[in-house]
């Protein structure tokens, strides 16, 4: 499942990369026609008191939704946080696992890096560690990983097959998924897809739920649920998605075990 006719990889991850780098300098401000602002954070599933008890700085307001509050996360687990920003899920899934567990962060954008790594100092998280890489080429062992979340960022990516796949081969058998990604409720045009500028901002990548579904059953998920988060009330800064057909969607699955 790759970026549609028309559309350039390279171009695409570059127009992603860049823009993300913009952010973390504060070059730019958060994404207001994609991913939420920072005022909206309650509004997505975020609660007050995990938001304050965050190292300054560490939500930038880029998701669309709190993955870590899918799932029950367990003392003593590994979780791996698929494109992980400034660390936000990284630093409130590693409160969950404790000093036994482990969060590992993975990111394509150096800047971002450096700003999760002062945040994981100054915050002093010695058991989250945020490693470069594309999340289609993950830097982690497999079956190393008992849970994968991710949020608002596999849209971005050109190739969603790959990224399904990686996330499948890092978690053991029976290991969960939870994810927050912007969906499709009906085709989007192939000059939409092509456009780097809807792209980047969390927009034309989304991918139709049938085909979700299908391609998360096909890499080895079960259990699969999508679930369409304010459909016909998006937060404001979710509404220029909306006008495409692309909406939030909490997804949750599980590795199959044999």
């Amino acid at each position: 499942m790759r970026a549609g006719p028309g559309a350039n990889p390279d171009r695409l991850r570059g127009q992603v990369r860049a823009r993300y780098a913009q952010i973390a300098s504060g070059a730019v401000g958060s994404p207001r026609s994609g991913c939420t602002g920072a005022t909206t954070a309650l509004q997505i599933g975020y609660r007050e008191e995990e938001l304050a008890a965050l190292p300054q700085g560490a939500n930038l307001g880029l998701g669309c939704g709190n993955p870590t509050s899918l799932l029950s996360l367990h003392p003593g687990e590994v979780v791996v946080d698929l494109g992980s920003g400034a660390g936000i899920d990284c630093f409130l899934a590693a409160k969950r696992v404790g000093p036994r567990g482990r969060v590992i962060g993975v990111d394509m954008t150096p800047e971002m890096l450096a700003k999760a790594r002062a945040h994981a100092r100054s915050g002093r998280y010695p058991n989250v560690e945020f490693r470069l890489g594309e999340i289609e080429h993950l830097p982690v062992a497999d079956r190393s990983v008992d849970v994968v979340v991710s949020n608002c960022v596999i849209n971005l990516v050109p190739d969603k097959a790959a990224v399904y796949r990686e996330a499948c081969r890092i978690l053991r058998p029976g290991g969960r998924l939870a994810v927050f990604d912007m969906v499709a409720t009906r085709k989007i045009p192939a000059r939409e897809r092509a456009d780097p500028t809807l792209w980047s901002s969390c927009s034309s990548g989304a991918v139709e739920i049938p085909r979700l579904r299908a391609l998360l059953r096909t890499v080895g998920f079960t259990d699969i649920a999508i679930d369409v988060a304010s459909a016909s009330d998006p937060v404001d800064s979710l509404k220029g998605p909306a006008s495409l057909g692309v909406v939030a969607a909490a997804i949750r699955a599980t590795k199959r075990r044999a």
